[in-house]
C-alpha cells in the first residue's frame, strides 16, 4: 500500500506511481531554477545563483580531481546533474505531503543502469577494444593466461554488480532515513523535529554524494589506461 502523498490530489497514483511523479517534478524545479539563474545571470553571483555555483564547481572539482583534466570537463554535466537531481529527490522525502522518489527501488536502478553503460561507453570510446585490458589484471603474457582468464571474469562479475550495489545502497539508506525518522517524531513530537531535519538533511547530501563520488569513480577507471 502507497502512502498518500499531495500529487495524489493531481494524478492517480494507481496509473502513476508517486516516486515516478516526484521524480518528473524534481527534473522540472531543476529545469526551472536553471532556466531562472540564466535568465539573471550576475557577475557577483546571489542567493540560489550562488548555491548552484558553489554546488557546480564543487561536482566540477571532483571530477577533474580523480577523472583528470581532460575526460573530467566532458563527463562533469553527467556526474553533476546526478548530484543535483538525487539531492533535490532525497530533500522531498522531508517535505510533509511529499514523497522521496529515491527511496523506491525502480527509480535508483533507472540511475545506476545508464551509469553503468556510460562506464563501459566512455572507457571504449578512450580506448577502443583495449579498454578490455581492464579485465585481464596486471600480468599479461601467454605463461599467465588461466590467471587472465580467471581475473575477466572476476572482474566481468564486479562490474555487473555495480548497478545492483549503486541502486540498492541509495534505496535502503532512504528508506532506513525515513523509518528512523518516523519513529524519531512518534518518540518525541515536540523537541525533536529540528533534530530529524536536520539529520535528515545531513543523510539526504551524505547519500547524494555518495551515488555522485562511485558513479565518478567508475567513469575514472574506466578512461584511466590500463596497466
Amino acid at each position: 500500500m502507497t502512502e498518500p502523498v499531495l500529487m495524489d490530489l493531481i494524478i492517480d497514483q494507481h496509473k502513476v506511481p508517486p516516486y515516478v511523479s516526484y521524480a518528473f517534478l524534481a527534473s522540472i524545479i531543476l529545469i526551472g531554477v536553471s532556466l531562472a539563474i540564466r535568465g539573471a545571470l550576475r557577475l557577483v553571483p546571489r542567493g540560489t545563483q550562488n548555491v548552484v555555483e558553489t554546488v557546480a564547481e564543487g561536482m566540477l572539482k571532483l571530477a577533474e580531481d580523480n577523472i583528470g583534466h581532460h575526460w573530467g570537463k566532458p563527463l562533469f554535466p553527467l556526474i553533476g546533474t546526478l548530484f543535483m537531481y538525487i539531492l533535490v529527490c532525497n530533500f522531498m522525502g522531508l517535505i510533509p505531503g511529499f514523497a522521496s522518489p529515491t527511496s523506491n527501488i525502480n527509480m535508483t536502478a533507472s540511475m545506476a543502469i545508464p551509469v553503468f553503460l556510460a562506464t563501459h561507453f566512455f572507457g571504449l570510446r578512450a580506448h577502443g577494444f583495449s579498454y578490455f585490458k581492464h579485465f585481464l589484471g596486471p600480468i599479461r603474457s601467454i605463461m599467465a593466461l588461466p590467471l587472465m582468464i580467471l581475473m575477466f571474469f572476476i572482474e566481468g562479475i564486479g562490474h555487473l554488480a555495480r548497478p545492483l550495489t549503486l541502486s540498492v545502497r541509495l534505496f535502503g539508506n532512504m528508506v532506513a532515513k525515513h523509518i528512523i525518522l518516523f519513529v524519531l517524531a512518534m518518540i518525541a513530537p515536540i523537541i525533536a523535529p529540528m533534530i530529524i531535519l536536520g539529520l535528515g538533511v545531513l543523510v539526504s547530501v551524505v547519500q547524494a554524494f555518495v551515488f555522485t563520488l562511485l558513479t565518478t569513480l567508475y567513469l575514472a577507471g574506466a578512461v584511466e589506461e590500463a596497466h
